[in-house]
């Protein structure tokens, strides 16, 4: 057997090692595209993309199923998803960016930078005809927005609470609107999952950067780590290597409906003003393997340091061990954790970190096997859950040292 091949990835190659020299059983690794192909056969997925690395070095690339299923346009190792939440990570990493060159700080006020933010409202109760509400014993601050503790709830208000699928209005007008509702909860008492929350560290990032967070983003992460195909506004060349969105409907899969979150998937974001902080961007499973080993390499891929080390374990390690409330996860900054057993069913080391997306897409770092694991799909409704579990558990089987 070669001890390392080349996946080529239209025009870019990605250096692979061969699985038993990474410690991984090829048999156990080439067991994981049948299984997803079983899955495409019975109609539960339409296709997927699915990535093991280990020691710095892809040991699996594999693609099975449709990437169109109308056309019968097979999926590829290089096919583009809308990755959704996995978004979030970015933009906390667009914030670290920004702290470690003294410009801001996790334990400033929102308020600092968004003066809207000013002495907010918390609902203390609600009944059928009455809320009350008290003024905030203190303000948001970044940190907060990072680990979802901020009190801000899960969908913005009022006009923007559909600017996820219209995408219509700027991230500044989103995040005036989302200063305006009153906060669930007292910062830092409790954990809340907030996608406004992350809306708003994005336009902090526009704010004390002075560039769009879109073209932050791209200059200050994408390009450094040369993720060529990764974008939050499909360009046109683009299109043809995008996944088309499903729902599971009576065991059939459906076109997603136009109103879905993204927008139309068959209309490319034409016409879009929202980036989504919370979940615009557009990737590939190569692409995010090289984000994802930055953070594995403690901040460095391919020679170039996007984050130092501490700022790599800051993000990395629990800041909400000290919230008790019903249901409060594991969570860094950006960055869900694994702190309990559950994970570990799947084969997950306790100390691993990634993120999810709506559609499926999922992603885990195990800092403690050296690997990366990464799963790609696109079901907008009718759960991913057997599929992800599947492929997460065997990735983890696959080891063998």
């Amino acid at each position: 057997m070669k001890t390392c091949f080349v996946f080529l990835l239209t025009g870019w190659t990605l250096l692979a090692g061969s699985p038993d020299k990474l410690g991984l059983d090829p048999q156990r690794l080439a067991r994981i595209p049948v299984r997803m192909q079983e899955l495409v056969d019975r109609a539960v997925i339409p296709g997927a993309v699915t990535l093991v690395a280990r020691h710095g070095q892809v040991a699996s690339l594999e693609a099975v199923g449709w990437q169109e299923i109308e056309t019968r346009k097979s999926m590829r190792p290089d096919s583009i998803f809308q990755i959704m939440s996995m978004t979030k990570p970015f933009t906390s990493t667009a914030i670290m960016l920004l702290m470690e060159e003294g410009r801001i700080a996790l334990s400033d006020p929102v308020e600092k930078y968004l003066p809207d933010f000013h002495e907010q409202w918390v609902i203390e109760s609600t009944d059928s005809k009455i809320r009350t509400l008290h003024r905030s014993p203190r303000p948001v601050t970044l940190r907060d927005l990072l680990t979802h503790t901020s009190g801000m709830s899960g969908a913005p208000p009022g006009g923007a609470s559909k600017i996820t699928v219209t995408l219509d209005r700027s991230l500044a007008e989103v995040v005036a609107l989302d200063s305006q509702g009153p906060l669930l909860f007292d910062p830092g008492t409790k954990w809340s999952y907030s996608n406004p929350g992350m809306a708003t560290l994005g336009r902090i990032v526009e704010v004390v950067s002075g560039q769009p967070y879109e073209k932050f983003v791209e200059d200050r992460i994408l390009r450094p780590l040369g993720m060529k195909d990764t974008f939050f506004y499909p360009p046109e060349e683009k299109w043809s290597r995008i996944a088309m969105l499903y729902a599971r409907d009576g065991g059939h899969l459906v076109k997603a409906r136009p109103d879905t979150q993204g927008g139309d998937p068959w209309n490319y974001r034409k016409g879009a003003r929202y980036p989504c902080p919370e979940c615009g961007l557009f990737s590939t499973a190569a692409d995010l393997f090289r984000f994802y080993q930055m953070f594995l390499n403690n901040g460095v891929f391919n020679g170039v340091r996007l984050l130092s080390r501490p700022t790599v374990e800051l993000a990395t390690s629990n800041h909400t061990a000290d919230i008790h409330s019903a249901g409060a996860p594991a969570w860094g900054l950006g960055w869900s954790l694994v702190a309990g057993p559950v994970s570990s069913l799947q084969l997950i080391s306790a100390g691993s970190y990634g993120h999810g997306g709506a559609f499926g897409t999922d992603a885990m770092i195990d800092p403690a096997k050296d690997m990366i694991r990464i799963f790609l799909i696109g079901i907008s409704e009718g759960g991913t859950d057997e599929a992800r579990n599947a492929f997460m558990e065997m990735a983890g089987a696959s080891l063998v040292d």
